[in-house]
């Protein structure tokens, strides 16, 4: 059994970061080398040094949507709050549906209605078991607009604050361009336009893929053998260009650097290997439930990763700890908390190469 107790890690709560660091890449960078287990303590803006001309840098582009409504149940005035968790094709052609978080559920049924604004309001369509529901919002014109006007920004519950101005910016990455995640591929809230040009001139690759990221990214694993832990299914888009440019890479013996476990999650979903040895990736749409912990399976793709600290008893902190080995990268932790890291989605990086 693969117990959920060995991915607990201590963490003082003053370490968990309430708001980003004044530049995007003036936050610390722990180095982690594979190979030998040297730890370097450095600052983002050195990244450059640890890529070289050929390296492809994967980046997940999808942005943020002010994922969190406020609104009254239209028969008694109720206080509503409701969390998008994605879109639901086909499930009412009239409106636009959404499966969504509520609190307090209990106070919704089916057919009831909640009011957001005088240009927003949701229909409860369906009430699923795991707490979850579907609902049908009634708008004017276009959608992300309302919602841009009408929704607020999903911090994550660690962070204890409501949203303010600069969040509207410092919680999207430089490159966001999909709308549709709930929460930050936060590994990409580092990298600063000057510091991907500066890649760029260095002979970096830069590539994109879309994955739009759940709430559920913030919920811990529950269940004792973490082998029994389902992950929430996300969606996915790979450009041609990018699945090109990464299987070629791999072809050529040159290496995929992913940024964030999103990256690593997506690649690794469309991953094909040949029978004659060849790996590659598939372009197009696609989704993943794809729960990564060490001995699950091999990495076929990323080569190196650069990711944000996670939370004790995380798929994430599992994800991570596939890459490199459990009890290393716990040690690391610990030298990141011994040396006053922050962590979280506001907090500082790892690159483990």
């Amino acid at each position: 059994m693969a117990s959920l107790e060995l991915y607990d890690y201590g963490l003082p709560e003053e370490l968990i970061a309430q708001y980003p660091s004044p530049e995007r890449a003036g936050s610390h960078l722990l180095v982690v080398d594979r190979a030998s287990g040297e730890l370097r303590d450095r600052r983002f803006m050195d990244i450059p040094e640890y890529l070289k001309p050929g390296d492809v840098l994967v980046m997940n582009d999808s942005r943020v949507i002010p994922a969190r409504l406020l609104g009254l149940k239209e028969t008694t005035g109720a206080h509503i709050e409701i969390f998008l968790l994605r879109e639901e094709s086909g499930v009412c052609e009239s409106a636009t549906a959404w499966k969504v978080l509520a609190r307090p559920a209990r106070r919704l049924k089916q057919g009831e209605r909640v009011v957001f604004s005088e240009e927003l309001s949701a229909q409860v369509l369906e009430k699923h078991t795991d707490g979850s529901l579907t609902v049908a919002f009634e708008y004017s014109g276009v959608f992300l607009e309302v919602l841009e006007r009408t929704g607020r920004l999903p911090l994550p519950p660690y962070i204890k604050r409501e949203a303010e101005p600069l969040d509207s910016e410092r919680y999207q990455t430089v490159y966001a361009k999909d709308p549709g995640s709930a929460a930050a591929p936060t590994a990409g809230l580092h990298f600063s336009e000057e510091l991907l040009k500066e890649l760029v001139c260095k002979g970096v690759q830069t590539e994109f893929v879309t994955l739009h990221v759940g709430l559920g990214t913030f919920r811990p694993v529950k269940v004792e053998n973490i082998e029994d832990h389902q992950m929430h299914k996300e969606y996915y888009h790979i450009g041609t260009g990018t699945a090109g440019a990464v299987s070629a890479a791999k072809s050529e013996g040159r290496r995929v650097i992913c940024v964030g476990t999103t990256s690593v999650r997506t690649l690794e979903s469309a991953a094909k290997l040949s029978e004659e040895g060849e790996v590659s990736v598939k372009a197009g749409w696609g989704s993943t439930d794809l729960f990564i912990y060490p001995g699950s399976q091999r990495f076929l793709i990323a080569d190196a990763l650069i990711t944000n600290f996670h939370l004790p008893k995380s798929s994430l902190l599992m994800l991570v700890a596939a890459f490199y080995d459990r009890k290393s990268i716990l040690e690391a932790y610990q030298h990141a908390v011994n040396n006053r890291y922050r962590f979280f989605s506001y907090g500082d990086a790892m690159l483990i190469l």
